[in-house]
Order: C-alpha cells, then sequence, then structure tokens
C-alpha cells in the first residue's frame, strides 16, 4: 500500500477477529516503525504496556466503559507519555545527548545548553510538562495506527477509560499520563464495516483571526 491508500483505508473498527492473533514479530515490527516518530530534541518521551492474556484485558475493559473491543483484540495496548520525559535524570534524556555527541550533533560542552533549553520549554509548568507528553506521545499513537494498517493490522484508539483507574490497577507510576488505550488486530470481516466518517474540507480546518 502507498500512503494514500493506508491513510483511506485505516479505521477505528470495533469488531475484531478473536481467533486471529497478532504475532510478537508482527507487534515488534509495527512499533519500531512507529519509533520513528517526530519528538521534540528527540527526547521520545512514550512508553506502553502490552495487554495479550484474558485476564489482563478483561481487568482494562472494566475501566475502559466496558467496551469488547478491549478483550476482543489479541493486543490491547496502554500508551503512555513520560510527564518527566525531559528531565536531566531521565535515562533517555541522557542516551538521546550521548547518541547527538556521537552523531556530531552536538559537543559535550553543549550540555548545559541542551538543560537550560529543556528546562525553559517544557519545564516552566504543570500543563507545559503535560502538553509536552502527549503531544510528542500522539506522534507515536497516530504512527502506530498508519504502521498497523501497513502491516495488515486494524485498530482502534479509545478515549473512554478511568484514567486513576487504569493507572492505579496497573501499578504505574505518576510520572506518566495515559493519552489513550489501543487495541490491535484484524477486523472481524463477519461484522458490518460502517461508512468513512465525514472529515473536514481544507477550507473548514484553514482559519483566519
Amino acid at each position: 500500500m502507498n500512503f494514500e491508500d493506508i491513510v483511506n483505508s485505516r479505521r477505528a473498527v470495533n469488531f475484531f477477529d478473536k481467533d486471529k492473533d497478532v504475532s510478537e514479530e508482527l507487534l515488534r515490527e509495527m512499533v519500531e516503525l512507529a519509533a520513528k516518530s517526530p519528538s521534540g530534541f528527540n527526547l521520545q518521551p512514550w512508553n506502553m504496556i502490552v495487554l495479550r492474556d484474558s485476564e489482563s484485558k478483561g481487568r482494562l475493559q472494566k475501566l475502559a466503559w466496558d467496551q469488547p473491543k478491549v478483550s476482543e483484540a489479541p493486543i490491547a495496548l496502554i500508551i503512555l507519555a513520560d510527564i518527566d520525559g525531559w528531565k536531566e535524570e531521565n535515562k533517555t534524556v541522557e542516551k538521546v545527548f550521548l547518541e547527538n555527541v556521537k552523531a556530531g550533533i552536538m559537543s559535550e560542552e553543549q550540555r548545559e545548553w541542551f538543560k537550560n533549553a529543556r528546562d525553559s520549554i517544557y519545564g516552566d509548568s504543570r500543563d507545559k510538562q503535560l502538553a509536552f507528553a502527549c503531544k510528542n506521545t500522539g506522534f507515536f499513537a497516530m504512527t502506530l495506527m498508519l504502521a498497523a494498517k501497513s502491516l495488515g493490522l486494524d485498530t482502534h484508539p479509545m478515549d473512554g477509560f478511568d484514567h486513576e483507574g487504569v493507572i492505579k490497577e496497573f501499578n504505574i507510576p505518576d510520572n506518566y499520563w495515559i493519552p489513550l488505550l489501543l487495541a490491535v488486530g484484524y477486523f472481524d470481516k463477519d461484522k458490518q464495516l460502517y461508512p468513512p466518517k465525514w472529515r473536514k474540507s481544507y477550507d473548514e480546518i484553514v482559519v483566519e483571526f
């Protein structure tokens, strides 16, 4: 599929084939494609929890408005946005800096500049920290869905869940926000796939103030 085909055929499907699994290799390929998503300073403040077993997916389903797709899909992902992903002590931050030095993008002398730049852009307020984490993780999540479609998989992103309940149930540390849950699998072809939903046009998207 070319990109236009991927974008036009990607759908948030409601029904998954419960008998068709997603291999670990295919999941890994999907995630590693999505890992190429852009992020501010390349900080990549995203992680995810992979749920495959029925017990874990059942626990999540109870906290996600009891949506059957959570359990019916072979994989349910809890997408995590790291609110502390800009901080000096974050291990990804250090790795990003060292890789930049290795690649000749930065020098060791720029360590303090790198810290001050992150502090200035992301560290001023809780709002900025949350926006940093969710904005960048949103890039990752969207690319996950496009990557899945390119590999023949279907997905459904979900906002409808008890955020604090999921945090508590799955022992997720306080530095994470959950922008969405994502069901991954294959559409159940015995079910009806609804027509594509209405989308804003170019003229409705472009505004002036």
